[in-house]
């Protein structure tokens, strides 16, 4: 199932980075600043499933609700539900990764992921958060 969902989760971005740029050619925003901007965050976002895919959060979670057999929330619904602006949301729900916890999405506890650097649970929170509509 791990590797099914990765695969997923490579198809979604390729088919994201592969579709229509017509709307980028007709942009009047400023192309020093768009071009520097949209890269870095880019790389940021595939550097996040990057990080999601390499470790134990897929057994749990899933990207879309309803996609696939998780025991927790899936990614949508956690961007749903908590402000991506918020630096204390972020650093919050890191420390809640690392240190586990129960309570929020239910009584099914999320164990904890002390194994994995501060730096990178930051990168895949925000990844998730940047997936809220």
């Amino acid at each position: 199932m791990h590797k099914n969902l990765v695969l997923v989760l490579s198809g979604a971005l390729l088919v994201a980075a592969c579709g229509n740029h017509e709307a980028d050619t007709k942009s009047t925003a400023n192309p020093d600043t768009t071009a520097t901007a949209a890269p870095a965050a880019t790389a940021a976002s595939d550097k996040g499933l990057e990080l999601i895919g390499a470790s134990d959060c897929t057994t749990c979670h899933s990207l879309h609700k309803g996609t696939g057999s998780s025991i927790g929330p899936a990614y949508e619904d956690v961007a749903a539900k908590y402000s991506p602006a918020a630096d204390t949301t972020v650093n919050r729900l890191v420390k809640k990764i690392i240190t586990g916890g129960s309570g929020v999405w239910g009584t099914t506890p999320m164990t904890p992921h002390a194994g994995i650097k501060e730096d990178d649970v930051h990168t895949m929170v925000t990844y998730i958060l940047s997936l809220k509509k």
